[in-house]
């Protein structure tokens, strides 16, 4: 049965999910793969006697941060599920598109993964083959790079969407998941993610563990090592019911590294999911403690099972000690900057929406128009919410603010943000907001290198409702604001008179700014009151609901006025930008480009951008071909305009591959500034250089209608670029 067949073939319990709690529970799901993947993040890679000697019994986090990193497990996950939007959600979706979204959002050699070499690195060796031609599932098989570098834990710990987007029908997980495992593995590194998906689909409408895990072995062969290992366990288990330490030293005499090849083999890693899954007993604390204290590849096998148990047990499963310090914050390397700031909320609403989408389900009204809205909305409707927003105000010292999701108050739907200050001073402003950017001071480490652009332009526009509730402050102003990075200044809206006891609507228009880069947005409450403390309870609260950004863009960026953002020797990003590869630097006030062979390309932006026009300075430094990029959608998905060889201004299309669209006659010379424009409406490209239209071109085959900027060389060019503007239209 195809997967377009089966979308009919959902049970009734898998329906009634998709009536009722669907999203909170995939918001649920998601909330715990994160959880988990922090959990174990910080010892990937101890044994079980490291962990034991320096924590002893685990019961919550090991390590506060900053905000965590990125991660390879959950990089993987939502942008390998991008897939279905590129190219179909239907059966028709093959291995080898789910490869190509491999090369489209991971960059070339840095962040996402573990680059650790050819045949060393599984997910290093097959996008090398992708790249070059072995497309999926050759260029994960076991013919192709054998059984150790196929059955490396991979295949599983990038699956846990393909079962979130298939409640209840765990068959259907596994077929989707068995093609984007074959993309990178094969064997047992191929039926552990098949396995994990089954499970997390199982876990919709199954509450019993060893049910979800018989559903996980009903989709793979019964005869591989991954089946007979997860009975052995089970064995184990019924026969020493006790003692979850007595059963790991069973694992490390039976299934330990020693015994399987390479660096992060599965099947020593799936034991333990299966072990901690059994002597967890359903519990998510105690299943995800188990498996954090018996060490190996922790994040990965916490995430797995955060998942499994997230999805089963539903938010309410969960501990806010989990949840707090997450702060709803997911941090991605992708090569597509506003991508790699996200919260948990949005993740769920894509997973959701594409859940919905292949089961022709029609999602219930009070989702409908969350989880396809593609503009940026907090909406604080899943249960603990937060947003990723946070607190501060103009007197630090003295303060302590906090936020909590409520159900006290709401604009729209159920739930809003509660903003608390227990202290409030007439003339201060006290603040509540989202960062739209982050730095390197935003984290404790590089973690998979992560780099950025931001979430929200000048031009734009951003707005709120908030509402002071009757009591003993009733005289508080309110105003949105954004925050530059580059010189610590706040733009503000028109402060506005709050109504007490009412929903106020908040709007504002951030004006075409020249330099910079806004790392906040926010509102800012001012009391007027005098200072007042009232004992005990919260002095100034507010509750926020429906923040949203829109609007088109219009800014101006000077590259001499940005800078170098170092997060470590070998890892330097120019700020807001992210590359696939090549050098990419400040030199002498310009942005420096160069590579020595193929396309070399730096992009920054918002990949939702439509209609505009963008235009550059560009100097020619070294080679002949030195172009700018538009409507990018990753890394084999662009056009690209500018000087090209025999002095010919030329327009190409990037289809995993570069081709020709036209040209026109150009001479241009090495070492001379020229302004390169490109007005962008529709599927019409007209491109200017110094003010002059010198080509015309309209695409009408599948044309991209969409995506970021960017600026390129290729075969051993150097290229300088003074700087840029972008105008939406």
């Amino acid at each position: 049965m195809s997967i377009t067949e089966k979308k009919n073939s959902f049970s009734k319990q898998s329906l009634d999910v998709f009536a009722n709690d669907y999203v909170e529970r995939v918001y649920a799901g998601w909330l715990g793969k994160v959880i988990g993947v922090r959990h174990g993040g910080n010892i990937e890679g101890w044994t079980y006697e490291r962990i034991n000697k320096a924590f002893g019994e685990v019961t919550g986090y090991l390590h506060e941060f900053k905000n965590f990193a990125a991660d390879d497990d959950t990089n993987g996950p939502l942008f390998f599920l991008r897939s279905l939007e590129d190219y179909t959600h239907t059966s028709e979706i093959t291995p080898e598109h789910m490869g190509l979204t491999w090369l489209n959002y991971a960059p070339d050699g840095h962040g996402f993964y573990w680059w650790g070499g050819y045949g060393k690195s599984t997910e290093h060796t097959a996008y090398l083959n992708i790249k070059n031609g072995i497309m999926a599932p050759r260029s994960g098989s076991i013919e192709q790079n054998g059984h150790a570098v196929a059955e490396q834990i991979g295949g599983q710990i990038f699956i846990d969407v393909w079962g979130l987007i298939a409640p209840g029908n765990p068959t259907l997980a596994a077929e989707y998941a068995e093609k984007i495992a074959s993309v990178s593995h094969d064997g047992n590194g191929k039926y552990g993610g098949m396995f994990i998906a089954a499970c997390i689909a199982e876990a919709f409408v199954e509450n019993d563990i060893e049910k979800i895990i018989e559903a996980g072995l009903a989709v793979i062969p019964a005869d591989c090592e991954y089946a007979e290992v997860t009975r052995d366990l089970i064995r184990f288990y019924h026969e020493h019911p006790e003692n979850w330490r007595d059963c790991f030293q069973f694992v490390y005499e039976n299934y330990g590294y020693d015994k399987y090849p390479g660096n992060c083999h599965i099947i020593p890693n799936s034991a333990v999911i299966i072990l901690s899954m059994l002597y967890g007993q359903g519990d998510f604390s105690k299943t995800i403690n188990i498996c954090n204290m018996c060490g190996w590849d922790t994040d990965c096998n916490v995430g797995n099972v955060g998942c499994i148990l997230g999805v089963m047990n539903g938010i309410n499963g969960i501990n806010q000690k989990w949840i707090t310090p997450i702060n709803d914050f997911l941090c991605c390397s992708s090569v597509i900057g506003t991508l790699n700031i996200q919260d948990i909320p949005w993740g769920a609403s894509y997973i959701s929406k594409l859940g919905y989408k292949i089961a022709g389900v029609q999602a219930p009204e009070k989702w409908a128009n969350l989880i396809e809205n593609k503009n940026r909305v907090f909406h604080f409707e899943y249960p603990t919410s937060t947003h990723a927003f946070r607190v501060e105000c103009d007197a630090r010292e003295q303060v302590t603010g906090v936020i909590e999701n409520t159900t006290e108050e709401a604009h729209t739907g159920d739930r809003s943000l509660k903003v608390m200050f227990d202290y409030s001073n007439g003339g201060n402003g006290y603040r509540t907001f989202v960062k739209t950017y982050y730095t390197p001071e935003d984290f404790n480490d590089s973690r998979y290198d992560p780099s950025f652009s931001p979430i929200l332009y000048p031009g734009q526009t951003i707005e709120c409702y908030v509402k002071i509730p009757i009591g003993e402050i009733n005289d508080v102003k309110g105003r949105l604001y954004v925050k530059d990075r580059n010189t610590n200044l706040r733009y503000y809206g028109d402060k506005v008179q709050l109504t007490e006891g009412s929903w106020d609507h908040l709007v504002f228009d951030i004006p075409s700014l020249k330099g910079v880069c806004i790392e906040e947005a926010g509102i800012e409450l001012i009391p007027v009151q005098e200072e007042r403390r009232l004992g005990a309870l919260p002095s100034l609260i507010a509750y926020v609901d429906d923040f949203r950004f829109s609007g088109k863009p219009n800014y101006e960026i000077d590259f001499e006025n940005e800078r170098l953002e170092v997060w470590n020797g070998l890892h330097i990003e120019v700020s807001q930008f992210t590359y696939l590869r090549g050098i990419w630097t400040l030199e002498d006030g310009y942005l420096s480009g160069s590579y020595y062979g193929e396309q070399a390309e730096a992009y920054t932006g918002d990949l939702n951008w439509e209609n505009y026009e963008f235009e550059a300075t560009v100097k020619p430094m070294l080679g002949n071909d030195h172009y700018l990029n538009y409507r990018v959608q990753g890394g084999i998905r662009s056009y690209a305009v500018g000087f090209a060889p025999n002095n010919q201004l030329s327009l190409y299309k990037n289809d995993n591959g570069y081709r020709k669209l036209a040209s026109s006659d150009y001479v241009w010379k090495v070492g001379k500034e020229y302004t390169l424009k490109i007005e962008a409406k529709g599927k019409h490209y007209k491109i200017f250089v110094d003010d002059q239209v010198a080509l015309e071109y309209t695409d009408t085959e599948n044309p991209y209608l969409f995506g970021q900027i960017g600026f390129s060389n290729v075969n051993g060019s150097h290229t300088h670029y003074k700087g840029f503007r972008v105008k939406g239209l």
